[in-house]
């Protein structure tokens, strides 16, 4: 597994896609209906990460 990124990626639109300016270069193209399913997932699994940051944390005390 790779190192996480801190920084969020830019995010725009052309030619009726939605295309994401990743690291190092990379770049992914996606439909807009992709594009709002892969949102969806992200802010899924984003919140199911943070509130097991938070339980883990809160384990520690």
């Amino acid at each position: 597994m790779t190192s996480p990124h801190a920084e969020p990626r830019d995010v725009f639109h052309e030619n009726g896609e939605v295309v994401i300016d990743g690291p190092d270069g990379a770049v992914i193209a996606m439909t807009p209906e992709a594009a709002l399913q892969t949102a969806g997932r992200l802010n899924e699994a984003a919140l199911d990460e943070l509130i097991a940051r938070a339980q883990r944390s809160g384990d520690a005390d």
